[in-house]
């Protein structure tokens, strides 16, 4: 396990309510069975919604998660590269505020 994969862990682990889980056989954090968070190729993958969907894809390296691979991009989520980890605790916690409809 990478240090990044540890730390996504470490995170969704700290999240009120938050339970492991599966989405689309990757890592992930749901609350109230809804997922808002992933680890894919050593990013942190987000659910998110206004100005804190904004600021994670203006990170570069960030995009538009593509699980598939076919160009068929989720809107509302975005994968963060692990040279900004240091943002991925905000923005999970965003993230799991946005599914739990806070």
């Amino acid at each position: 396990m990478t240090a990044e994969e540890q730390y996504f862990y470490e995170i969704g682990s700290g999240i009120k309510d938050a339970v492991k889980g599966q989405m689309f056989g990757k890592p992930c954090f749901k609350v109230g069975k809804k997922a808002f968070v992933c680890f894919f190729k050593n990013c942190m993958v987000f659910k998110l919604t206004g100005e804190f969907h904004q600021e994670a894809l203006s990170f570069d390296g960030s995009e538009l998660f593509d699980p598939s691979g076919k160009n068929r991009p989720m809107k509302e989520w975005v994968q963060v590269p692990c040279d900004y980890k240091a943002h991925w605790k905000l923005l999970a916690s965003q993230s799991a505020n946005y599914v739990a409809g806070k």
